[in-house]
Parts: C-alpha cells; sequence; structure tokens
C-alpha cells in the first residue's frame, strides 16, 4: 500500500512506439495530485499474429523493465499493452506472477484489468472496436471465449504498425462506435493502449446508453484499485467511478 506521506506511485511499461497511453492517463487523471505515473518501454512496433510480433512481449524482457520501474519504489507495476487479449489471459497471469515474484509488487496488465472490469460490473457481453487486423480480432474474440466473455459484434480498422494506432481520430472511431452500441451489449470496448477510445467515451455513453471500457482507462482504474487510491471521473466510462 502506498505511504502516507507521498501519492501513490504506479508504474507502467509501455511499447516503444506507443504515443497515446502516458498523454492520455495524465489527461485522464486531470487535477489530481495524489498519483503520480511512472514509465519504461518495450521494443514494440508491430501487431500481428507471427513469432516475430509475439517475441516483442518476451516475459524476460517484461520482468527486466519490471525490475526498472521497482528502483523507484512504485505501489503497482502495469504491462500497458493488450498481447494478452491474443496471446492468452494466462500468458498474462503468469507475467505479472513472474514480475511480482522478480519486484515484490502487485501487477496487472491491460488485458487482466478489462477481465476484472467484466467480472466486476457483470459483463457477459461486449461489442469490440480495435485498430488491427481481422485475424488479430478473431484470436482476440476466441480469447475472450474462453474466460466466458461473449464479443456479439466487433470493428477492425486493419492496421498492424503499432505508431499508426495513435493517428485514428475520434471522427474515425465514432461510426463503428456507435454501430457496436447498436447490438445492446453490456459494454463498448475499444481494445487497444494506443487508440484514443477514451476521448469518445463520455459521447458514445450518452449518446447510446451502453457503458464504454477504454483500454487506457481500464489499466489505470485497475492499478487505482490495486493501490487502494480513489477512481476515476464519471466521463471516462461511467463504470470506473467510485
Amino acid at each position: 500500500m502506498p505511504s502516507a506521506t507521498r501519492p501513490t506511485r504506479i508504474g507502467m511499461i509501455v511499447p516503444s512506439s506507443n504515443t497515446c497511453l502516458e498523454p492520455q492517463s495524465y489527461r485522464i487523471l486531470g487535477e489530481r495530485r495524489d498519483v503520480t505515473l511512472h514509465f519504461t518501454r518495450i521494443n514494440v512496433t508491430r501487431i500481428a499474429l507471427d513469432e516475430s510480433s509475439d517475441t516483442q512481449f518476451d516475459a524476460a524482457g517484461m520482468r527486466a523493465a519490471a525490475e526498472l520501474l521497482a528502483t523507484s519504489d512504485v505501489d503497482v507495476i502495469a504491462w500497458n499493452g493488450t498481447s494478452g487479449s491474443w496471446l492468452g489471459a494466462d500468458h498474462d497471469r503468469a507475467l505479472v506472477r513472474g514480475i511480482t515474484e522478480a519486484t515484490g509488487i502487485p501487477a496487472t496488465t491491460s488485458t487482466l484489468a478489462y477481465l476484472e472490469a467484466f467480472k466486476s460490473f457483470g459483463t457477459d457481453r461486449i461489442g469490440m472496436l480495435t485498430p488491427y487486423t481481422a485475424d488479430v480480432n478473431e484470436a482476440v474474440v476466441g480469447s475472450y471465449a474462453r474466460e466466458g466473455i461473449k464479443t456479439i459484434d466487433h470493428r477492425h480498422l486493419d492496421l498492424s504498425d503499432n505508431e499508426s494506432f495513435a493517428r485514428v481520430t475520434d471522427q474515425e472511431m465514432l461510426p463503428g462506435a456507435l454501430e457496436l452500441a447498436a447490438s445492446r451489449p453490456d459494454a463498448l470496448i475499444y481494445l487497444c493502449t494506443n487508440l484514443y477510445g477514451a476521448n469518445i467515451t463520455a459521447e458514445v455513453e450518452e449518446r447510446t446508453g451502453v457503458p464504454v471500457l477504454d483500454s487506457v482507462a481500464v489499466t489505470l482504474w485497475h492499478c487505482l484499485k490495486l493501490a487502494g487510491s480513489p477512481l476515476l471521473a464519471p466521463r471516462w466510462g461511467r463504470l470506473l467511478t467510485d
């Protein structure tokens, strides 16, 4: 638990080509002074279903990055990437066990944060929007199904260069988001921590009545929850508040 004499410190392992999650996480925190964020990067440039992509998420590299964050006396460590959503949740469960064994610090990942959110909010049926290719989406659908989560509909933007995901505009995401919400899932999710889905969360929720979960917001929410800190403002997802 964080000391009463200093803010909660959250350590995040970031894909190297991600330009969204750091500024977006601080935007989500707003004027809060009770939390600080601390980042380190691992080499991730491409998202695909092949060996060269999968090796970017090597457990040894993740542990080394976590050990660097641990020197900052952080209270929680997160792998702030969604690779476990297609590699499988057990991959990330093993990863966080290894991080905690190496550092003594509680850990999570974006994928495990989503699964905790689904469990906490009684979410069994989702709509999913990603920047990925169709085959990656299908792998995610299968992985979630093994965890008891049904994807009733999904959209993909057919991108694989990780840096390009952050260039997707609100206007490019909104039509697909509204189509997915029309299928009345328990929640709509934006799956990718380099996608600015949180920017339109409040608008989509207001227009459709469907709860929205964004990867950056959900990962931050789970980190705050693990640290015992206050959660998020409603504009970032009405389910993620105190």
